[in-house]
């Protein structure tokens, strides 16, 4: 409506304001995810609640997870020729890339499903929608911390201490979330309109493991396949775990390349999650 027309009780002008939707990286609004961050932090305690409510053991299932994965690979592959460095005992070599592994499919498949389990508190109340899958992959924390204590453990069982190279476990940490969360973002956000997006994650992560040098290590694929491994940022951050855990030298250019495309995945995933925000309440 032209501003000429809406007029003042004196005759003046009425002011207006024109509201335009943010899009781009703009969208994403880091200021406000701060704002509410007391709010992730109480998303963040109360999924670990509820995943440990109402069970025996608890935070032992943090624990019994990677080390069953473990044995099993351990039995199957372990005297497979090639397959892990020579020198390294197979077990370990395994579960230095099980309890990242095991960290990162359950954020992936915690946050994928976030929105879609908290309906109730997005239809009834605004804040960030980020902050959902967010607190779903942070939650997750405590029980990469209690299997690292076991990861750390059978290292000093086999006699292999972990030397400076270790000093880039939190970097890998952190890189292993980024890629998470922007997984969960693009997931979650697909979730809310297509709900066969919900059973399609565990097939995907299933997948992803057999895509990925958990049980293997990557020059034990041949050249031409090899090329095509490093595309998955998961393969150059399994490796970089392994290098810094077993005191072997980084292949930084895998490294790298996953942290570039991690980035790159959290980037684009915020940005369509945002732009899918505001249909969430009305779908979901």
């Amino acid at each position: 409506m032209p501003t000429d027309s809406l007029k003042h009780a004196e005759g003046g002008p009425l002011p207006w304001l024109l509201i335009r939707p943010s899009t781009g990286l703009s969208s994403i609004n880091l200021s406000e995810l701060w704002e509410y961050r007391e709010l992730l932090y109480f998303l963040t305690w109360r999924d670990i609640k509820v995943r440990y409510k109402q069970t025996l053991i608890g935070g032992t299932w943090a624990i019994i997870q990677p080390v069953a994965t473990m044995i099993v690979f351990s039995l199957i592959l372990g005297r497979t020729r090639g397959i892990a460095p020579a020198g390294v005992p197979y077990p370990l070599f395994n579960f230095c890339a099980v309890v990242p592994w095991t960290f990162f499919s359950n954020a992936v498949t915690q946050s994928g499903n976030s929105l879609v389990g908290s309906a109730n508190l997005i239809t009834k109340v605004y804040f960030p929608r980020l902050i959902v899958p967010g607190s779903a992959v942070l939650s997750g924390l405590l029980d990469l911390v209690l299997a690292f204590i076991v990861l750390l453990g059978l290292c000093f069982y086999y006699h292999i201490v972990p030397g400076a190279g270790a000093l880039m476990v939190p970097l890998l940490v952190v890189l292993t979330m980024v890629l998470a969360l922007g997984m969960g973002l693009w997931l979650s956000a697909l979730n809310v309109q297509y709900r066969d997006i919900r059973y399609a994650i565990p097939f995907l992560i299933q997948l992803w493991m057999f895509a990925s040098p958990v049980f293997y290590q990557l020059s034990f694929l041949p050249a031409k396949y090899r090329v095509m491994a490093i595309l998955n940022p998961m393969a150059g951050l399994l490796e970089g775990y392994r290098s810094a855990l077993l005191n072997r030298p980084f292949q930084w250019f895998p490294l790298g390349l996953a942290a570039f495309l991690s980035l790159l995945i959290l980037i684009s995933g915020a940005v369509y999650f945002r732009r899918m925000e505001r249909t969430f309440a009305d779908v979901v």
